[in-house]
């Protein structure tokens, strides 16, 4: 079983999450500094998710490093899963396999499915397809905000910009 630990440098705790991976016996530490707070633009672990293979472990101090909402995780549970592959949490001791995996995530569709849609998206704002599309099922500014989980304002000026 090949271990490999993953941390996003994020903050100076970060930085000493590496020396925690080796001691802990990860075989390869990799980190990557991401573009931004919300940017989900992660080159290495997804270069990670196409190498690691059946039986190996991809370690993380915190579950924070993996993606920056619950549909994010959710995504990358998917693909070790689809590898054959497991997670490993250091921080609560969580691992996705057995029972704890599982339960893992039940509670991460339990909150993505009240998270905002927008959340793990690159930029704040609505898509101008959605609100068209609900605006098309005869739904009110205000309510197609409330389901994107955006302000009226944001609803507002992509329905201006929409040609008619």
């Amino acid at each position: 079983m090949l271990r490999i630990g993953y941390v996003r440098l994020r903050d100076a705790r970060s930085a000493d999450d590496t020396a925690v991976l080796k001691d802990l016996g990860c075989h390869v530490v990799r980190a990557e500094e991401p573009a931004g707070p919300m940017a989900d633009d992660s080159a290495v672990l997804t270069s990670i998710l196409d190498f690691i293979g059946a039986g190996d472990q991809l370690v993380v101090t915190r579950l924070s490093h993996l993606a920056p909402s619950s549909r994010g995780l959710l995504e990358v549970l998917s693909r070790l899963e689809a590898r054959s592959a497991s997670l490993y949490v250091i921080e609560s001791s969580i691992s996705s396999e057995g029972e704890g995996g599982r339960a893992l995530r039940a509670a991460l569709q339990a909150v993505a499915s009240v998270e905002p849609p927008w959340l793990d998206r690159r930029r704040r704002g609505a898509p101008a397809d959605d609100i068209r599309a609900l605006q098309a099922a005869g739904i009110g500014p205000v309510e197609i905000a409330r389901r994107l989980g955006v302000s009226r304002m944001t609803v507002w000026r992509k329905l201006r910009e929409i040609p008619a």
